[in-house]
């Protein structure tokens, strides 16, 4: 989709539950800089949960058939690509798109379920995914503010970049995607150990001191390797690494690190402030990073 009128180029935007409420800032950072960056965010009609990450541990078809029913919705719109910033309703999405694209018995069942056609043609695009396909000296060209000097440790967690079956987007052992945005700001990526290990968000509930076991290690790591802060892509990473580690700081005071979005680090390098951005909205006190 492009709006010829104003020189911005439309796409699909799919904020689902996480960016609707708890996470609220991620939403506030995307939309803030999407006009920076050229882009007008449509968001899709009368969009519904994706059932991350309920519906596909009880019922396959259901799980199939919510994120269908939102690419439907963006097929019928004219939306050729959606971009769904949480990795968990992107990995939802996909799947969807992907079993349905090749399977035109399951691409029929699905329509009638959701009562309505789903041809599986519009592609849903990871927030990564976004960054990727802009050109970095564009980026670079748009910094208003460098963050030099402050060094980022990377996080893609398990959603962005997994299963590689699915989604066949950079490597999802050794990803580069977030660094290259990163280096585009003016502040330096920290290599680390643990960017693509998982924290146990999907077990916050049922298995809280697994998860805080997990998450106190990827914050050791990274604080081990001289980062000033964490970017993530992905609400529940979000919430295990900024949020549990309110209870971790009670053991371990020492693993004190602020937890970002990506669309947050953007946002100041842009030239937002960090209200603007929601970087006042953390449960961990984000004032130490200097913007």
């Amino acid at each position: 989709m492009n709006n010829d009128d104003t020189n911005m180029k439309q796409i699909g935007y799919y904020p689902g539950c996480s960016l609707s409420g708890t996470a609220i800032e991620y939403n506030k950072s995307l939309t803030g800089i999407a006009p920076l960056l050229g882009f007008d965010l449509v968001e899709v009609p009368d969009w519904n949960c994706c059932g991350a990450s309920s519906a596909h541990a009880l019922n396959r078809k259901l799980s199939l058939a919510l994120p269908a029913r939102v690419l439907a919705i963006a097929e019928h719109e004219g939306m050729d690509s959606v971009l769904v910033p949480c990795a968990a309703c992107y990995n939802r999405m996909v799947k969807a798109q992907v079993e349905a694209a090749e399977n035109e018995n399951l691409k029929q069942e699905i329509s009638a379920i959701i009562e309505m056609p789903f041809l599986a043609k519009a592609k849903p695009v990871s927030i990564i995914e976004f960054f990727s396909e802009m050109d970095s000296e564009t980026i670079t060209s748009l910094v208003k503010k460098p963050l030099e000097e402050l060094k980022v440790a990377c996080y893609y967690g398990c959603l962005l970049l997994r299963p590689p079956k699915l989604i066949k987007f950079d490597d999802c052992e050794a990803p580069q995607v977030m660094e290259n945005l990163v280096t585009a700001t003016g502040a330096e990526p920290v290599e680390w150990a643990f960017k693509t290990e998982c924290c146990g968000a999907g077990f916050s509930i049922s298995k809280k001191e697994v998860v805080l076991d997990l998450t106190e290690k990827i914050l050791r790591n990274a604080k081990s390797e001289g980062a000033d802060v964490i970017i993530v892509g992905c609400p529940l990473c979000h919430a295990n690494l900024d949020l549990r580690q309110v209870d971790i700081l009670k053991k371990n005071k020492d693993i004190n690190i602020p937890v970002l979005y990506i669309t947050e680090l953007v946002g100041i390098a842009l030239g937002l402030t960090p209200k603007e951005v929601g970087m006042t909205d953390h449960f961990i006190d984000t004032s130490s990073i200097a913007v």
